[in-house]
């Protein structure tokens, strides 16, 4: 299997360590075979090459079987113009790669739920929720400007086609058919026209699946419920920016953003692997990041792009098995149980896995 890495910024190559250190755990305990080849994206790229998508980059990723990445972006860049952000290479990579569909699940280990920020009688049982986000159209990708005469302005124009909307929900009814056969489909079709076509669509897919039942909820509600009452969610599916921020709320129920990894995904095996948290520089090569997202991000390359179903949940087994024996990083450590750091834990984590 050839992945290919993009540390990338912050505390990027930190944890992609571990979860290499992870993945080659698997392969001795399974024998295969990895090669690792890493490029540069994100301000690690732009400080290298003055662009935060060097081509060499792009052609390696759409040759790999998977590619994982750590995190972009950081302060440092923050005055350079849109075009040269980190951000932009990450966007690059989706788009160049045709990664049209995101799926961020927010999950909430039994062994964590002091760590939620909700109360324990409304977590309940646990929290299992997945987001199912459009990742290559919409506001993000729309036409955008500015008018520097007289009264300043700028905009930002969202669309969405069709043949967009028809892909992305067919994603959220294929994994709704496995899990629970409920899938919520989020909009603002009472002011959005864009939202509007999008339920149209939805509807129309709905009838090729009638063994899942749909239900629509405008996305300001929907931002309510997952506080009030995330229960009700099973798989969730929406639009690049409602997913962009739904996705992040969602992943506070289950106490930090260092336990949640993404896949993004397209038509083919083929896909990009990536913890939801961002590069926090602060902490970088202090040892004290949370490795664990991009260790369950890992899990999901087994999963989706490699089909290898038994090695995905081996990783994320020996992460509950960690977890219980009471080891935490610093973001969700609690009372009585044992620090440790980045490096550690992924080694903990890897060290479970050979004894299986």
């Amino acid at each position: 299997m050839k992945i290919a890495l993009i540390p990338g910024d912050g505390i990027g190559p930190d944890i992609i360590e571990e979860a290499v250190k992870v993945i080659n755990a698997v392969g001795e305990k399974k024998q295969i075979s990895f090669e690792f080849i890493t490029y540069l994206a994100g301000g690690a790229a732009i400080d290298q090459t003055g662009i935060p998508l060097p081509e060499a980059t792009l052609e390696g990723c759409k040759k790999s079987d998977a590619v994982l990445l750590g995190a972009v972006g950081g302060p440092q860049w923050d005055t350079l113009p849109g075009h040269l952000r980190p951000e932009r290479g990450l966007l690059g990579l989706r788009k160049g790669m045709e990664l049209f569909a995101n799926l961020r699940p927010a999950l909430l280990f039994p062994q964590l739920k002091a760590a939620s920020t909700l109360k324990e009688e409304v977590i309940g049982d646990g929290i299992d929720i997945m987001v199912v986000r459009e990742l290559t159209g919409g506001i993000y990708f729309g036409d955008r400007g500015r008018n520097e005469e007289g009264t300043r302005s700028a905009y930002d124009m969202e669309t969405y086609s069709e043949p967009e909307i028809d892909r992305i929900t067919r994603i959220g009814f294929e994994i709704a058919k496995k899990r629970k056969k409920k899938l919520t489909s989020i909009d603002k079709a009472n002011i959005l026209e864009t939202s509007r076509l999008w339920r149209e669509v939805a509807e129309r897919v709905a009838k090729e699946y009638p063994e899942v039942e749909l239900h629509h909820m405008y996305v300001d509600n929907c931002a309510m419920q997952l506080i009030r009452n995330p229960h009700q969610f099973d798989v969730m599916v929406t639009s690049n920016m409602f997913g962009d921020i739904l996705s992040d709320e969602a992943s506070m129920l289950t106490g930090s953003l260092g336990m949640l990894p993404s896949a993004s995904l397209g038509s083919g095996k083929l896909g990009m692997y990536e913890p939801i948290h961002g590069s926090a520089p602060d902490i970088a090569g202090q040892d004290i990041a949370n490795p664990i997202a991009a260790i369950l991000s890992a899990a999901m390359m087994f999963r989706y792009s490699f089909e290898m179903e038994a090695e995905a949940v081996m990783i994320e087994e020996a992460v509950a098995r960690v977890l219980e024996a009471g080891y935490r990083t610093k973001d969700i450590m609690e009372k009585d149980m044992k620090l440790v750091g980045t490096k550690e834990m992924g080694s903990l984590i890897a060290e479970e896995i050979k004894k299986m």
